[in-house]
């Protein structure tokens, strides 16, 4: 037996499944713009409920349930219809556990978040990628006509992770009516608070938990909330599509003080607010940038944007980092790149400028002449 052979029986596509693996870490002059975090340090007030914070002798409350009842009350729901968890993540992979295993389809668009795959496989079904548009957007109907009588569950991520664009209301609404009512559709609004288009689907305000049950929004407090350390995100939907993912949950896995943080954040909602308008317009300002320097970047309305580099994606990568830039990239297909600190906008911009002239005038990253 080799060092690489496996000492146990393991099921085989999850031996072939490669690790998730997150943004690289930057060195200390460096920026890293490759996790879509929030770049501003967390709100004095949200740092003094952390340090107040005592017992962790003590397990935390299994379901967080004054977070659970404050966002119920916020958003006008039960606190049953409220699930808390470590990370949005974590609830999406609890769902697809609880609707999808062996023999089941999962829907989603393609590329999007990079956890979707593994997450589909874990669970023992089998993933149905439909390729984004040429936009980098959902092809809605695209996605309607891959549901079978095998599939368990359709996720929609709004704004796209990593290319950007909008799901509008519209065309969520057309979606629901074209799927089954027994599937489960995951809305997946990760960066929903940096939208700024009034077309993008809301979930939380319009999810309509009487006319469609089998719709599930999910957001996090790792992003606009400045929490990513902290690891805490929540679904709201029907009551009892949370308890089936209540009952696949590992217990107790957020923490107290994530709970904490996350009130406070919270009570401080104006002051992080005016954060993510700062962030949105630093947004608005690099994708203006960068197409007038010849790039094609799709509608950004989350926190980053996404350059098409294909072929060159790796090369492209090298480039920033070189520079002092640690982007994601996404091997033959694009680099997303986060919003960080001004200097870290103005320093992209740059190189970007640099990296364009070297394309191929044809590239499916240029816009065309």
């Amino acid at each position: 037996m080799t060092a690489d052979d496996l000492p146990i029986r393991i099921r085989p596509e999850i031996a072939a499944l490669p690790p998730y693996r997150q943004g690289k870490h930057a060195g200390p002059e460096s920026f890293k713009l490759s996790s879509n975090e929030n770049p501003f340090e967390p709100l004095p007030s949200v740092v003094d409920a952390l340090r107040a914070a005592d017992g962790v002798n003590r397990y935390p409350d299994a379901s967080a349930s004054r977070l659970r009842h404050r966002l119920a009350e916020r958003f006008g729901v039960l606190p049953d219809e409220v699930h808390v968890g470590a990370g949005s993540v974590s609830i999406l992979s609890q769902l697809l556990l609880a609707a999808a295993g062996p023999g089941d389809e999962v829907v989603y668009a393609w590329r999007s978040f990079e956890a979707y795959p593994g997450l589909v496989l874990i669970a023992g079904a089998t993933p149905v990628e439909v390729p984004l548009t040429a936009s980098g957007r959902h092809d809605l109907t695209a996605m309607a006509a891959a549901v079978t009588d095998r599939t368990r569950a359709v996720i929609v991520c709004s704004p796209n992770n990593p290319t950007g664009p909008i799901v509008t209301q519209a065309e969520f609404d057309a979606l629901l009516e074209e799927l089954p009512s027994d599937v489960l559709v995951i809305l997946d609004e990760a960066y929903a608070e940096f939208v700024t288009d009034p077309e993008a689907v809301d979930g939380l305000r319009t999810l309509g938990l009487d006319g469609h049950p089998n719709v599930v929004a999910l957001r996090t407090f790792s992003k606009a909330y400045g929490l990513a350390g902290l690891r805490v995100g929540y679904a709201v939907g029907h009551r009892r599509i949370l308890d089936a993912a209540r009952s696949t949950a590992i217990p107790l896995s957020v923490t107290a003080h994530s709970e904490e943080a996350a009130l406070a954040s919270l009570d401080a909602e104006s002051e992080l607010i005016e954060r993510v308008r700062v962030i949105a317009e630093r947004r608005d300002r690099l994708v203006a940038g960068l197409r007038a320097q010849g790039w094609r970047v799709p509608e950004a309305q989350g926190n980053f944007v996404w350059l098409a580099t294909g072929e060159e994606t790796s090369a492209v990568a090298e480039r920033f980092e070189e520079a002092g830039l640690i982007v994601r990239p996404f091997a033959g297909d694009g680099v997303r790149i986060s919003v960080g600190e001004p200097e870290a906008v103005d320093k992209v911009l740059s190189i970007a400028a640099s990296v364009v002239e070297d394309l191929p005038e044809d590239h499916p990253g240029r816009k065309l002449a």
